[in-house]
């Protein structure tokens, strides 16, 4: 008698940020399984506003139109959902919105994995997605979540359900908060207003996704233990769930592409001519990091004072009436070492050119990651989400970026010297510059740790594995 088919269902969120890297740990799970058996089944919510659908529909066709080795072989699905209607009454928080419109999904998700036709081995959510953890409850299937972010943010939302009641009151400006594996965490340095204020709409249902973690089979994260081993270990020790066991964390990062990419972009041309290796500072704030006026002023003041070469990804938010607006005169002063890039750029490529020497970065957790694999520097400007806890722990853990004095209370302002002094720290030769001396050599060994763990006897691929192993007992054990 034939084997069934197996599949494993993935379910990832819409944004950009969350699609491509989940689609990317669900193809290296289901090659772990072993392609002749195992198929990879993606359900495709409706993104919710026009750009977050033209995205998804882009990152689809890519990948339906790549060659089979660049799926590592495996049959890829994709399984549009019927559209919802988006939910009533949460517009004031990003969180609250994604939260519930998620879990209209769910007896269309209930319905779509009943009706394969394959037997599904795993239903892998990504941490906004918890209440899919009944669906699979129901189904009789194993529920994983891919865990997009650091291991640093993985141990702090499975530390919150204790810290709320730990803590009844709102965090004060000068509280620091203990996250098992990192120091003190200044409050200011914790996650927006999902964590922040216990006043907001978002923090109750992030307590509540923090709390669910411990229902998952396990817990797929985008990291590696060499890059953040302290708080791996305090999850793995309980520390974080207060004794209690945390469910299998497997870190298999970097989840980003491996393969060398190849374009014929301006940027990169621009990058070609120039005349040093590592002497030029990109600044990039990611898909949905945008600056305000007064921000773009400060910064392009910045790069003037700091006389470094820069490759400046700016753009405009979506709603802006025309383009951001450049001191009078700076395009013509800074031309001969300076190029102001207003559409999209080729963010790893340009990370991975030989040209950069810096990055300025929001500190997406992605574009980190790219930042390390090419052993480039960083200044850390957060902007929403989890980036600041990210930024705090690059420089004061991970010591791979020099500190930016970034006010928060004011937007997330960053004065024209900090710009200046951080912009010469990372790519200045001078020995005298102890500090990006010290980063630089630190993320060199980040950068050899990176591509060290992937490989076979690195700790990411075993660690995949072993998620993969788990998978297939469970099957066994049902």
């Amino acid at each position: 008698m034939a084997k069934p088919k197996l599949t494993v269902v993935l379910l990832p969120v819409w944004a950009s940020g969350h699609f491509m890297p989940a689609l990317e740990a669900g193809k290296r799970l289901v090659s772990a399984l072993g392609c002749d058996a195992f198929s990879l089944t993606v359900l495709v919510m409706r993104p919710p506003t026009p750009e977050s659908a033209s995205q998804v529909a882009t990152h689809i066709a890519r990948e339906a139109a790549a060659e089979p080795a660049a799926r590592g072989g495996c049959e890829v699905t994709f399984h549009h959902l019927p559209a919802v209607e988006p939910p009533a009454g949460c517009d004031d928080t990003v969180e609250v919105f994604t939260s519930r419109y998620i879990h209209l999904h769910a007896p269309l998700v209930r319905a779509a994995v009943a009706a394969l036709p394959a037997v599904a081995a795993a239903l892998v959510v990504e941490f906004t997605s918890t209440g899919m953890f009944d669906v699979a409850r129901e189904l009789g299937v194993p529920a994983y979540v891919y865990f997009a972010s650091s291991a640093a943010m993985l141990a702090l939302m499975l530390r919150l359900p204790a810290l709320h009641d730990e803590a009844p009151e709102e965090f004060g400006e000068q509280q620091r908060v203990h996250v098992p594996g990192l120091p003190p965490v200044p409050a200011p340095c914790m996650p927006a207003s999902s964590v922040m204020s216990k006043k907001s709409p978002s923090y109750a249902d992030t307590v509540c996704h923090g709390a669910r973690l411990a229902e998952a089979a396990g817990i797929i994260v985008n990291t590696a233990a060499e890059l953040e081993p302290a708080v791996l270990a305090a999850i793995a020790e309980g520390r974080c769930t207060s004794g209690r066991p945390a469910p299998p964390v497997y870190p298999i990062g970097p989840v980003i592409p491996f393969a060398d990419a190849t374009s014929d972009h301006e940027c990169l041309r621009w990058l070609d001519a120039q005349p040093r290796a590592a002497s030029v500072v990109f600044l990039c704030f990611g898909s949905l990091g945008f600056l305000s006026a007064e921000q773009v002023s400060e910064a392009a003041a910045g790069l003037e004072r700091g006389g470094q070469r820069f490759l400046w990804a700016l753009r405009a938010p979506p709603a802006a009436a025309g383009e951001l607006r450049l001191p009078e005169g700076f395009l013509e002063r800074t031309k001969d070492r300076g190029l102001v890039w207003t559409s999209w750029a080729p963010q790893r490529e340009v990370l991975a050119h030989r040209a950069v020497g810096g990055f300025v970065t929001h500190c997406g957790w992605n574009l980190v990651l790219q930042a390390l694999w090419s052993g480039v520097p960083m200044a850390p400007w957060p902007l929403y989400a989890e980036q600041h806890l990210n930024a705090f722990e690059l420089v004061a853990s991970m010591g791979v970026a020099v500190r930016m004095d970034v006010d928060r209370k004011r937007n997330n302002f960053v004065e024209a010297g900090e710009v200046a002094r951080a912009v010469r720290c990372l790519v200045s030769g001078d020995d005298e510059e102890e500090d990006g001396r010290r980063t630089r050599e630190r993320v060199a060994e980040m950068r050899g740790a990176c591509r060290r763990t992937v490989v076979q006897g690195g700790s990411s691929h075993a660690s995949l594995h072993g998620a993969a192993a788990a998978v297939r007992h469970r099957l066994e054990d049902a």
